[in-house]
Formats: structure tokens, C-alpha cells, sequence
């Protein structure tokens, strides 16, 4: 049976071993002439992994336990789009906190993920685990074609659309020095344009959509024609 070091131990490797994985991966698709931003994001995905790894340890070998512990892996795994199975208890942890008001939610997550000692240890920190509060779990395909849905028009006559931008505080999270989720592939995208039925979709399944989508277009504008004839 694993004992709470060993997890520990094992979760930092499975982190580290996917962030070196994503940089191999970078450094071998680049020209030689200039690093590109995957690979630049992948150096900062390591230097993070390897300084949370680092701050794992309190008072010598002591190993972090209980919610101190767990607030660390969950800024380790919140901080990725690729997440390993051994992210499920802290994940879990983190989003079973709730609170009536959804402002009172994001500041207690906040005050739970400062448990972890490297959560105040730089500005750049800091402002990791603020921005990860206010992001995870608010950033995806689904939720974007939620919170998104606009109106356009008159009462009477407007429509309703779903706006390709994403909204500033998934713009923080995501396009954080300390997170990949650009390098790694991993951030939502939108198909299509906002005039003709737009939507968010993951990015492993963006291909399928946009035949889909384009399938859709042609139908309708075969329709459109087709009723312009019969008038």
C-alpha cells in the first residue's frame, strides 16, 4: 500500500515526466533558427513543477499532508490541461468546496489553495493562484457556450449568439506564465463565426465540428436558395 510520500512522490514524477514529455515534443518540431512558444511554455511548465516539487517539503523531509498537501497538487494540476489520475483527489477537494454566493466560492478556493506554501513565495505565484480561483472549472467548451450566449437585435427581432472571446478571467488563467495550456494544446476552440450559428468546442474534437459545421452552412444556404427560386 502507497504510503502518503510515496503519492506525493508519484504525483510530482507523473507531472514532471508529462511536462519533459511536452518539451521534447516542442524542442523536435522547431526550426533551429529560434525556440517557438510551445517550447517556451514547456520550459516554464517544467521550472513550475520543479519549484511546487521543491516546496512539497517543509522543515527538512518532512512531507506536507492533509489539505496542505492536497492545495498543492491541486495548483500543480490546475495549473495544466493535462492532468494524470493522480490529480483526482485534490481536484475533488478542491471543487467539493462551495459556498451559497458564487464570489463566496472563488474566495474560498482561493483561501484553500494558499494553504500551499509556494502559493505566496513570488508576485508570480500569487497571482497564479488567483487566477486559477477565479478560472478552473469555468473554462471549457461547455461552460463558454453558456456564459457566452448573447443577444443582438431589437426584443422583437434580435437573436441570440455565442461570442468567440473568451471572458478576461479565462484570458488570466489560461494565458498564465505558469500555465500550458496553450503549448499543450489543450484550450477550447470556436468554430465557425458568430453570424452563422458559432459554438465552443474542445479542441480534440474541433475537426469533427468544423466539418459538421460547414456541412451545415452549405444545407443552409442550398435552402436559402432554394426558396428564393420558389418566390
Amino acid at each position: 500500500m502507497k504510503t502518503k510520500s510515496s503519492t506525493l512522490v508519484f504525483l510530482v514524477a507523473s507531472l514532471v515526466q508529462s511536462a519533459r514529455a511536452r518539451l521534447a515534443t516542442a524542442r523536435n518540431s522547431v526550426p533551429r533558427a529560434a525556440p517557438s512558444a510551445a517550447l517556451k511554455s514547456s520550459l516554464i511548465s517544467v521550472s513550475m513543477v520543479t519549484l511546487a516539487s521543491a516546496s512539497l517539503t517543509a522543515r527538512g523531509q518532512d512531507i506536507l499532508s492533509g489539505d496542505t498537501r492536497l492545495a498543492c497538487e491541486a495548483i500543480l494540476c490546475l495549473s495544466s490541461g493535462i492532468r494524470p489520475g493522480e490529480c483526482n483527489p485534490s481536484l475533488s477537494r478542491y471543487f467539493g468546496i462551495s459556498r451559497r454566493k458564487f464570489s463566496d466560492t472563488i474566495r474560498a478556493r482561493l483561501n484553500f489553495l494558499q494553504l500551499c506554501p509556494v502559493a505566496s513565495q513570488t508576485p508570480q505565484m500569487q497571482s497564479l493562484v488567483s487566477a486559477i480561483s477565479r478560472g478552473a472549472g469555468r473554462c471549457d467548451a461547455q461552460s463558454f457556450n453558456h456564459t457566452l450566449l448573447m443577444w443582438t437585435g431589437s426584443i422583437d427581432e434580435g437573436r441570440t449568439y455565442i461570442s468567440p472571446r473568451m471572458p478576461d478571467y479565462c484570458a488570466a488563467y489560461t494565458g498564465h506564465a505558469y500555465t500550458d495550456f496553450v503549448s499543450s494544446g489543450t484550450l477550447p476552440r470556436y468554430v465557425g463565426t458568430p453570424e452563422r450559428g458559432g459554438y465552443w468546442v474542445e479542441v480534440r474534437d474541433y475537426e469533427r465540428a468544423l466539418v459538421e459545421y460547414l456541412a451545415r452552412l452549405r444545407r443552409e444556404d442550398e435552402e436559402r436558395r432554394r426558396q428564393s427560386w420558389l418566390n
